[in-house]
């Protein structure tokens, strides 16, 4: 075990109780026997209590200062300023600015007494200069650290916000398209039972494989599937390569979909390639859930060098174009992670049309 993995796990306590440690032993070393008692008794008013600043640093910090405004009264020249100034750096380092203002307002006279008693030959200037220099180093230090714990939190909690929006936009792209396409192919085979049952049972293992899919794409979506189990083998993260079983699907449930890449993908990074999915997903399944029976799709897409272009157009009447819901945000939040901006609404010739570029490097900042 490396010498910092084993600095990891000592309880905190233990660091905290090195420091008055120190302080008491530098005591017993320094002091003679007649003046031992005073003085380690005041130096464990001034040390003891930092053991358990962390949990509660204004009482700790009161203490502290007590301790050594006595040692000025008792006229014994104790480490003080170190207890004081660990006591302070918690303080900022936990509390507001108004109470750290207080606090180095106090170590600040505690300083000026400090060089008026005990300063040599009347140098008072040079000694409470040097202390306030230390004073002020120990409170920005705090000040710091509090700033820099808030702002790794914030980022933290961002971080989860952020990861919680991924899954809530997955759950909803599988889920709404699953499950619209199991609707419509459990339609297609009621239809089909006693005209053609051969129909109708191909149309019900589509419906099974797709809930078996769907369960798949859940389970990785929320960080269950492991990769040792075969599914992830069998499964990979959908793509640009997936699109052509998703149109295939969709023809099955009873939109009749073509498909063009223009371009080779291989260059694509997984994550751009699960937009691309996902987009081109959620735009067939609109069509799916809310075009008449009839109705034609096409998915075109255009992969250059640093960009992808999607277009997902239909032969739908504009009339029955759904309004921007829960699909519409997602697919522009996936857009956005990308420098896109997407682009839906009724075509020129008729039709509805999904329109998206997404940027794969640099700035990430160029208009759909």
């Amino acid at each position: 075990m490396t010498e910092r993995r084993w600095a990891s796990r000592l309880p905190q306590a233990v660091w905290d109780s090195l420091l008055p440690a120190l302080l008491l032993l530098n005591v017993l070393t320094m002091w003679t026997p007649a003046e031992l008692p005073v003085a380690a008794a005041l130096t464990v008013a001034l040390a003891l209590p930092l053991v358990w600043r962390r949990r509660a640093p204004l009482a700790v910090f009161g203490a502290v200062a007590t301790a050594a405004f006595v040692q000025l009264l008792v006229d014994i020249q104790l480490p003080a300023a170190i207890a004081l100034l660990v006591a302070l750096y918690t303080v900022a380092a936990t509390s507001s600015r108004r109470v750290t203002l207080v606090a180095v307002t106090v170590v600040e006279i505690g300083a000026a007494l400090a060089c008026l008693r005990w300063a040599t030959d009347g140098a008072f200037l040079t000694p409470f200069a040097a202390l306030t220099a230390v004073v002020v180093a120990a409170a920005v230090l705090g000040v710091n650290a509090r700033t820099t714990r808030a702002y790794l939190e914030a980022v933290q909690d961002r971080a989860v916000a952020e990861e919680r929006a991924r899954i809530t936009r997955e759950m909803h792209d599988i889920v709404t398209h699953n499950l619209s396409v199991m609707v419509a192919l459990t339609d297609a085979a009621v239809h089909a039972q006693h005209l053609s049952p051969d129909k109708a049972t191909t149309a019900m293992l589509q419906v099974s494989e797709t809930g078996r899919q769907a369960l798949t794409d859940m389970r990785r979506s929320l960080g269950v599937l492991r990769t040792d189990e075969p599914d992830a083998a069998r499964h990979p993260l959908p793509g640009i390569a997936q699109l052509e079983t998703l149109a295939g699907q969709m023809c099955a449930a009873g939109l009749p979909t073509s498909l063009d890449i223009d371009g080779g993908h291989a260059h694509i990074p997984a994550t751009a390639q699960l937009t691309v999915y996902r987009l081109v997903q959620e735009a067939l399944t609109n069509t799916l859930k809310h075009a008449p029976t009839g109705t034609q799709a096409t998915v075109r897409i255009e992969c250059g060098a640093e960009t992808v272009t999607v277009d997902v157009t239909d032969t739908g009447p504009a009339s029955l174009a759904t309004p921007a819901g829960h699909g519409i945000t997602g697919m522009r939040e996936r857009s956005a992670g990308y420098g896109g901006t997407v682009l839906a609404g009724p075509l020129p010739g008729g039709g509805w049309g999904v329109h998206t570029r997404l940027v794969l490097g640099g700035d990430r900042a160029v208009s759909a």
